[in-house]
């Protein structure tokens, strides 16, 4: 009997420490010829981890991650760049600088936390959602092109409406091809899909990229879902907002905001 070696398919090949080449299943949903920039999220995650795993473990815990999309995300070769902006025992920053062709394209800034423990104060809103295990795949590849959007496995709690969407998101795909990655940096891979699953109004029509993203955390995500609670909504003067409460497969675990910008399809 022989055993297949065939590798897993990824978003990323490592070329070294600090170099990644994107594969076509990292291709973009406004643009297949660029990156969609949730893989890009998840591995800017990777380098953070790596970045800090030179050190002891202190137990600190990714809290916060902002992230800046300063222009076209070119489907090429990616350098990130991870420098400790504010070192500390219990509070740390860092910032990770992707760079492609030469060119800063996003700028992350991550706070670090300790961690404690506080079950004994521990409280909020706890409600779960529907698990995906009982629930029916949604071909997300219908609304938007790409190969990032092909490789997902969506599953909505309810049929999608213009603006308002409650979904997880998966997949079988690995984040860099041949390397361990923490829970966290695949789950954060899934979370900037949110734009995409609750749309307003057809792409095709209109554009609504995000310039950023922004994730709060009140505690570890784990498992293999990302779960996506998202509001979409559009203001008069080209601006709009999505706003997600993330789950994972025990309840929600923190928030994710992304600003657009609206206008319309050339042409249209």
């Amino acid at each position: 009997m022989s055993i297949s070696t065939t590798p897993r398919a990824s978003y990323f090949e490592a070329i070294d420490d600090h170099r990644y080449k994107p594969t076509t299943h990292a291709g973009g949903a406004w643009d297949p010829d660029e990156q969609h920039f949730s893989p890009l999220g998840g591995l800017v995650v990777h380098a953070l981890a790596r970045h800090r795993a030179v050190g002891p473990d202190d137990g600190l815990v990714l809290s916060r991650i902002s992230y800046d999309i300063l222009g076209r995300l070119a489907l090429d070769e990616c350098e990130i760049q991870v420098e400790t902006i504010r070192p500390g025992r219990s509070i740390e920053l860092l910032e990770a600088v992707v760079r492609i062709a030469g060119r800063p394209v996003v700028r992350a800034r991550a706070w670090f936390l300790a961690g404690f423990d506080t079950t004994a104060v521990a409280g909020g809103p706890d409600d779960r959602l529907t698990p995906p295990e009982s629930l029916t795949t949604w071909p997300m590849s219908e609304v938007w092109p790409g190969g990032y959007i092909a490789s997902l496995d969506v599953r909505p709690v309810a049929p999608p409406r213009p603006g308002r969407t409650t979904a997880w998101v998966s997949t079988p795909l690995d984040l860099v091809a041949g390397v361990p990655v923490s829970p966290l940096a695949s789950y954060l891979a899934l979370v900037d899909t949110a734009n995409g699953i609750a749309v307003r109004q057809p792409p095709t029509a209109w554009m609504f990229p995000n310039v950023d993203l922004a994730v709060h955390l009140h505690r570890q995500p784990r498992g293999a879902w990302t779960g996506l609670d998202t509001t979409v909504t559009f203001g008069p003067s080209g601006q709009g907002l999505t706003s997600t409460v993330l789950h994972d497969v025990d309840g929600p675990v923190g928030h994710a905001q992304q600003i657009l910008t609206v206008r319309p399809q050339p042409g249209t």
